[in-house]
């Protein structure tokens, strides 16, 4: 991810915020639920409690903010236009939640909180992002889940920090 402010998108406990903040991203973490919110507060973290499924709600951020935005476990579709136009020219994508053929596995179950099969490609593709890892199967761990994730660059991101460094 390069530098810059970063978000974390349904950020319950605050790992990935935690995680983003000592690699030394001044991070923004957002979640509806207060008690996760207290837990996911630190240093170099701003916690925003903000229910962004209500009925009026519009996305809170302005375009261009964000070095990177992560989200997992955590489904809106409304909000992806948002959040595409909330990242930098540079910025980068990392999204992963349940997908359909879950309900196997146990919850969620409901279609509506389910990625469809290449969904998180359709948006990359539609949101004209450069994909730059993708996967779509079976976890075995933390628990049995069936998971859709993608890590997806807007086009000022340079090719050259996409690629693995040699062993």
């Amino acid at each position: 991810m390069p530098g810059g402010e970063a978000l974390d998108l349904a950020c319950g406990s605050g790992r990935h915020a935690r995680h983003l903040a000592a690699l030394g991203h001044a991070v923004v973490a957002v979640d509806r639920d207060p008690a996760a919110l207290a837990a996911a507060a630190g240093p170099g973290i701003v916690t925003s409690q903000i229910e962004l499924e209500a009925a009026d709600a519009a996305w809170p951020f302005g375009p261009g903010r964000f070095a990177g935005i992560v989200v997992t476990n955590y489904l809106h579709r409304p909000l992806l236009a948002g959040m595409v136009a909330s990242l930098a020219p540079n910025g980068m994508l990392i999204y992963e939640t349940f997908a359909d053929g879950n309900a196997r596995f146990g919850k969620p179950s409901n279609p509506d909180f389910l990625l469809r099969p290449g969904e998180l490609l359709a948006w990359a593709r539609d949101h004209e992002l450069r994909v730059i890892a993708y996967e779509d199967g079976v976890l075995d761990a933390p628990k049995a889940a069936m998971v859709q994730r993608i890590c997806a660059v807007k086009a000022e991101f340079p090719r050259e920090a996409a690629l693995l460094p040699s062993f």
